[in-house]
């Protein structure tokens, strides 16, 4: 029990995703306890050995089922912790419901989450998982000097006038950030907000995760992510995983920090996996010659640095994780 006490119990929201999967993994490392939640599922039908295996799972981790649609759903999850990492996020890309739909469960949920959050009267601190999706697609973005930071909030009506690629997606998790600031504001609830960037590395859940995917592409020889390869930006997953932990600890945290550990240009990316892993066949650059650009670069994460935070991981350690996990999984001969 002593261990406990030291370091405390954490709430995990979405602990099933990539993201949350491998924070459930820092934190135990870490010698934190955990309270993680997963989608409804009363049949227990769901394998999450993945998550009740890893080391230190079965005396310090513990697993809830909570519903974004029902946020009450959480109360339970959130008992005893003294911080919360909330990053459930419904994830639709292909738009199956109406943005509007989705805005309102979106933000009704967030705003529901903090009012447990502040209810239970021990959490001391929520790390939010916003996403550079909030913080990137400003009218600045146009001129090639511009350096986004913490300031730099996403124009809502830019991105839907311009039909983007997970527009829906850009939009909903903006307003959620939104409403998560505003909430804490207004209730004095300590939030601090992460924005990362595209995230990518190794991974424990069972499916690629789609920004894994992304990252890949010029592997997988996927042309229709080649957009977001461009002009981009890449963190790794467990950089990602260490900022939440870093920025629950860190006392003098406050506000929103960029998460995003280096950039490149497609070529760059290409010249840098056919060197290192030569085995694979990459495309030539006439194949992206036509490609538009959707820009995710010229981000700050100045902020971020200047709490003592480093970065562990550069892309060697990002795609040696990606392709071993991908092996792992059958997806890589």
């Amino acid at each position: 029990m002593g261990e406990e006490i030291k370091k405390g119990r954490i709430c995990v929201t979405g602990a099933t995703g990539f993201l949350g999967s491998w924070t459930v993994k820092r934190l135990l490392e870490d010698g934190y306890s955990v309270n993680a939640t997963i989608r409804m599922d009363p049949d227990k039908k769901r394998d999450i050995s993945y998550l009740t295996t890893l080391p230190g799972a079965k005396e310090r981790l513990n697993i809830y089922n909570a519903d974004l649609d029902n946020p009450e759903s959480f109360g339970a999850a959130l008992e005893g912790c003294t911080g919360v990492f909330h990053m459930a996020h419904p994830l639709d890309f292909e738009e199956k419901e109406p943005e509007e739909t989705k805005i309102k469960r979106v933000v009704n949920g967030v705003r529901a989450i903090l009012q447990s959050c502040l209810d239970s009267k021990t959490v001391k601190r929520v790390v939010y998982t916003s996403s550079i999706s909030a913080v990137a697609f400003t009218k600045i973005n146009n001129a090639a000097t511009d350096i986004i930071d913490e300031s730099c909030w996403t124009d809502v009506e830019l991105v839907r006038s311009v039909k983007a690629f997970a527009g829906p997606y850009i939009v909903t998790k903006t307003l959620a950030e939104r409403a998560a600031q505003e909430f804490a504001e207004e209730k004095g609830l300590d939030v601090v907000i992460l924005n990362p960037t595209w995230v990518t590395g190794p991974f424990i859940c069972p499916k690629i995760p789609d920004t894994v995917d992304i990252s890949m592409a010029l592997i997988f020889g996927d042309k229709s992510h080649y957009p977001m390869l461009m002009d981009s930006s890449l963190v790794h997953v467990d950089d990602v995983a260490r900022a939440h932990i870093y920025l629950f600890e860190y006392p003098k945290a406050k506000g929103r920090y960029i998460c995003s550990a280096l950039e490149f240009k497609i070529h760059q990316l290409s010249e840098f996996l056919s060197s290192r892993y030569p085995h694979f066949q990459m495309p030539t650059p006439d194949s992206w010659k036509d490609v538009p650009t959707f820009k995710v670069s010229g981000l700050s994460s100045k902020k971020l640095l200047e709490t003592g935070f480093k970065y562990e991981n550069g892309l060697e350690e990002m795609f040696d994780g990606a392709i071993e996990s991908c092996k792992q999984k059958g997806l890589l001969k």
